[in-house]
Protein backbone atom coordinates (compact mmCIF):
# COMPACT_ATOMS: atom_id res chain seq x y z
CA UNK A 1 0.00 0.00 0.00
CA UNK A 2 1.21 3.58 -0.88
CA UNK A 3 1.51 6.09 1.96
CA UNK A 4 0.76 9.52 0.68
CA UNK A 5 1.02 12.35 3.13
CA UNK A 6 -1.76 14.55 3.31
CA UNK A 7 0.19 18.37 3.64
CA UNK A 8 1.01 21.78 2.32
CA UNK A 9 4.01 22.07 4.47
CA UNK A 10 7.33 21.50 3.06
CA UNK A 11 9.28 20.04 6.51
CA UNK A 12 6.21 17.63 7.14
CA UNK A 13 6.83 16.07 3.36
CA UNK A 14 11.50 16.64 4.16
CA UNK A 15 10.67 14.56 7.34
CA UNK A 16 8.23 11.87 5.35
CA UNK A 17 10.93 11.60 2.83
CA UNK A 18 13.89 11.25 5.08
CA UNK A 19 11.90 8.43 7.11
CA UNK A 20 11.77 6.78 3.97
CA UNK A 21 7.74 5.95 3.66
CA UNK A 22 6.30 8.80 0.87
CA UNK A 23 4.85 7.86 -2.00
CA UNK A 24 3.30 11.19 -3.32
CA UNK A 25 1.33 14.45 -1.41
CA UNK A 26 -2.53 15.64 -1.50
CA UNK A 27 -3.40 19.10 -1.26
CA UNK A 28 -6.43 21.21 -0.50
CA UNK A 29 -7.41 24.47 -0.09
CA UNK A 30 -7.53 24.69 4.00
CA UNK A 31 -4.10 23.04 3.70
CA UNK A 32 -2.51 25.43 1.70
CA UNK A 33 -4.06 28.54 3.65
CA UNK A 34 -2.62 27.13 6.58
CA UNK A 35 0.78 27.80 5.19
CA UNK A 36 -0.26 31.26 4.30
CA UNK A 37 -0.32 31.33 0.72
CA UNK A 38 -2.90 33.24 0.00
CA UNK A 39 -1.98 34.93 -4.31
CA UNK A 40 -1.86 32.35 -6.87
CA UNK A 41 1.92 33.73 -7.62
CA UNK A 42 2.92 31.88 -4.68
CA UNK A 43 0.73 28.90 -4.26
CA UNK A 44 1.83 27.99 -7.84
CA UNK A 45 5.27 28.52 -6.85
CA UNK A 46 4.83 26.78 -3.83
CA UNK A 47 3.12 23.39 -5.66
CA UNK A 48 6.31 23.30 -7.57
CA UNK A 49 8.56 23.44 -4.45
CA UNK A 50 6.99 20.13 -3.60
CA UNK A 51 6.88 18.54 -6.88
CA UNK A 52 10.86 19.58 -6.85
CA UNK A 53 10.97 17.41 -3.35
CA UNK A 54 9.40 14.23 -5.19
CA UNK A 55 10.99 11.21 -6.82
CA UNK A 56 10.23 9.96 -9.91
CA UNK A 57 6.93 7.83 -9.44
CA UNK A 58 5.83 10.17 -6.93
CA UNK A 59 2.55 12.89 -7.50
CA UNK A 60 1.09 15.79 -6.37
CA UNK A 61 -2.45 16.55 -6.04
CA UNK A 62 -3.16 19.94 -6.26
CA UNK A 63 -6.81 21.11 -6.16
CA UNK A 64 -9.15 23.46 -8.21
CA UNK A 65 -10.53 26.02 -6.11
CA UNK A 66 -13.42 27.05 -9.00
CA UNK A 67 -16.86 26.56 -9.43
CA UNK A 68 -18.11 26.26 -12.85
CA UNK A 69 -17.28 23.74 -15.74
CA UNK A 70 -14.97 26.58 -17.90
CA UNK A 71 -13.40 27.84 -15.13
CA UNK A 72 -12.53 24.78 -13.45
CA UNK A 73 -11.10 23.38 -16.59
CA UNK A 74 -8.82 26.35 -17.41
CA UNK A 75 -7.86 25.94 -13.93
CA UNK A 76 -7.02 22.69 -13.51
CA UNK A 77 -4.96 23.23 -17.65
CA UNK A 78 -2.68 25.65 -15.77
CA UNK A 79 -2.08 23.50 -12.90
CA UNK A 80 -1.45 20.46 -14.90
CA UNK A 81 0.85 23.09 -16.57
CA UNK A 82 3.27 23.88 -13.32
CA UNK A 83 4.82 20.48 -13.30
CA UNK A 84 4.20 16.95 -15.02
CA UNK A 85 4.22 15.66 -11.62
CA UNK A 86 0.64 17.46 -10.54
CA UNK A 87 -2.53 15.45 -10.73
CA UNK A 88 -5.66 17.92 -10.78
CA UNK A 89 -8.15 17.55 -7.84
CA UNK A 90 -11.50 17.75 -8.39
CA UNK A 91 -14.91 17.46 -6.19
CA UNK A 92 -17.27 14.87 -6.84
CA UNK A 93 -19.86 17.25 -8.46
CA UNK A 94 -22.00 16.88 -11.71
CA UNK A 95 -19.50 19.98 -12.97
CA UNK A 96 -16.63 17.79 -11.19
CA UNK A 97 -17.07 14.74 -12.84
CA UNK A 98 -17.68 16.44 -16.33
CA UNK A 99 -14.56 18.19 -16.02
CA UNK A 100 -12.48 14.39 -15.23
CA UNK A 101 -13.68 13.04 -17.92
CA UNK A 102 -12.83 16.22 -20.18
CA UNK A 103 -9.13 15.94 -18.32
CA UNK A 104 -9.40 12.01 -19.16
CA UNK A 105 -9.31 12.23 -22.73
CA UNK A 106 -6.67 15.30 -22.93
CA UNK A 107 -4.41 12.51 -20.78
CA UNK A 108 -4.26 14.75 -17.98
CA UNK A 109 -4.38 12.70 -14.19
CA UNK A 110 -7.25 13.79 -11.86
CA UNK A 111 -7.96 13.33 -8.45
CA UNK A 112 -11.57 13.29 -7.46
CA UNK A 113 -12.02 14.19 -3.87
CA UNK A 114 -14.86 14.79 -1.72
CA UNK A 115 -16.44 11.13 -2.37
CA UNK A 116 -18.89 10.21 -0.10
CA UNK A 117 -21.00 7.74 -1.64
CA UNK A 118 -20.52 4.70 -3.94
CA UNK A 119 -22.30 6.51 -6.40
CA UNK A 120 -20.13 9.17 -6.93
CA UNK A 121 -17.68 6.57 -6.66
CA UNK A 122 -18.65 4.79 -10.08
CA UNK A 123 -19.28 7.98 -11.79
CA UNK A 124 -15.48 9.25 -10.99
CA UNK A 125 -14.47 5.65 -12.34
CA UNK A 126 -16.89 6.11 -15.54
CA UNK A 127 -15.69 9.12 -16.28
CA UNK A 128 -11.88 7.73 -16.18
CA UNK A 129 -10.24 9.79 -12.64
CA UNK A 130 -6.51 8.48 -11.88
CA UNK A 131 -7.18 8.09 -8.31
CA UNK A 132 -10.47 8.75 -6.61
CA UNK A 133 -10.46 10.22 -2.32
CA UNK A 134 -13.20 8.81 0.06
CA UNK A 135 -13.38 10.29 2.98
CA UNK A 136 -13.36 7.71 5.66
CA UNK A 137 -13.31 10.51 8.75
CA UNK A 138 -15.29 13.10 7.96
CA UNK A 139 -17.93 10.64 7.82
CA UNK A 140 -17.25 8.68 10.91
CA UNK A 141 -18.02 12.26 12.23
CA UNK A 142 -21.48 12.42 11.27
CA UNK A 143 -22.02 8.27 12.33
CA UNK A 144 -21.46 6.65 9.22
CA UNK A 145 -18.71 4.06 8.92
CA UNK A 146 -16.20 5.47 6.22
CA UNK A 147 -14.43 2.32 6.12
CA UNK A 148 -17.52 0.43 5.25
CA UNK A 149 -17.73 2.92 2.18
CA UNK A 150 -14.11 2.56 1.08
CA UNK A 151 -15.12 -1.55 1.21
CA UNK A 152 -18.25 -1.07 -1.19
CA UNK A 153 -15.91 0.78 -3.30
CA UNK A 154 -13.22 -2.12 -3.66
CA UNK A 155 -15.98 -4.88 -4.23
CA UNK A 156 -17.68 -2.61 -6.97
CA UNK A 157 -13.90 -1.08 -8.72
CA UNK A 158 -12.81 -5.14 -8.31
CA UNK A 159 -16.19 -6.22 -9.82
CA UNK A 160 -16.18 -3.87 -13.18
CA UNK A 161 -12.15 -3.99 -13.45
CA UNK A 162 -12.00 -0.24 -12.85
CA UNK A 163 -8.17 1.45 -13.50
CA UNK A 164 -9.23 4.21 -11.08
CA UNK A 165 -7.03 3.91 -8.01
CA UNK A 166 -8.60 4.41 -4.83
CA UNK A 167 -7.05 6.90 -2.21
CA UNK A 168 -8.27 6.83 1.69
CA UNK A 169 -8.41 10.28 2.54
CA UNK A 170 -9.50 11.75 6.07
CA UNK A 171 -7.35 9.20 7.98
CA UNK A 172 -7.85 9.80 11.24
CA UNK A 173 -6.19 7.02 12.90
CA UNK A 174 -3.57 4.30 12.76
CA UNK A 175 -6.98 1.66 12.83
CA UNK A 176 -8.27 3.50 8.98
CA UNK A 177 -4.48 3.19 8.05
CA UNK A 178 -4.37 -0.49 8.88
CA UNK A 179 -7.63 -1.63 7.56
CA UNK A 180 -7.69 -0.10 4.25
CA UNK A 181 -4.36 -2.33 4.03
CA UNK A 182 -6.27 -5.31 5.17
CA UNK A 183 -9.01 -4.32 1.86
CA UNK A 184 -6.07 -4.18 0.00
CA UNK A 185 -6.40 -0.31 -0.93
CA UNK A 186 -3.92 0.83 -3.28
CA UNK A 187 -3.18 4.16 -1.19
CA UNK A 188 -4.34 6.47 1.98
CA UNK A 189 -3.59 10.15 2.23
CA UNK A 190 -3.12 10.85 5.87
CA UNK A 191 -1.43 13.94 8.09
CA UNK A 192 2.11 12.83 9.16
CA UNK A 193 1.12 12.41 12.49
CA UNK A 194 -1.23 9.83 12.71
CA UNK A 195 1.44 7.71 10.23
CA UNK A 196 4.02 8.35 13.29
CA UNK A 197 1.54 6.64 15.42
CA UNK A 198 2.43 3.42 13.39
CA UNK A 199 5.49 3.44 14.63
CA UNK A 200 4.41 3.56 18.97
CA UNK A 201 3.79 0.33 20.76
CA UNK A 202 4.24 0.02 24.27
CA UNK A 203 5.42 -3.23 24.02
CA UNK A 204 8.04 -2.40 21.77
CA UNK A 205 9.25 0.18 23.89
CA UNK A 206 9.28 -1.99 26.84
CA UNK A 207 11.43 -4.23 25.53
CA UNK A 208 13.94 -1.98 23.96
CA UNK A 209 14.39 -0.67 27.74
CA UNK A 210 14.87 -4.57 29.19
CA UNK A 211 17.37 -5.13 26.28
CA UNK A 212 19.42 -1.91 27.43
CA UNK A 213 19.20 -2.57 30.98
CA UNK A 214 20.00 -5.99 30.64
CA UNK A 215 23.27 -5.18 28.50
CA UNK A 216 24.33 -2.29 30.78
CA UNK A 217 23.93 -4.39 33.42
CA UNK A 218 26.25 -7.65 31.80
Amino acid sequence: MKFFLDTANLEEIKQAISIGILDGVTTNPSLIARESLFNKKDIQKHYKNICYLLNKNEDLSAEVISNNYNDIIEEGIELSSLHPKIVVKIPATKIGIKAIKFFSEKKINTNCTLVFSAGQAILAAKSGATYISPFLGRLDDVSYDGLNLIRDIKIIYDEYRFNTKILAASIRNPIHIIECAKMGIYAITSPINVINHLFNHPLTNIGLENFLKEFNNF
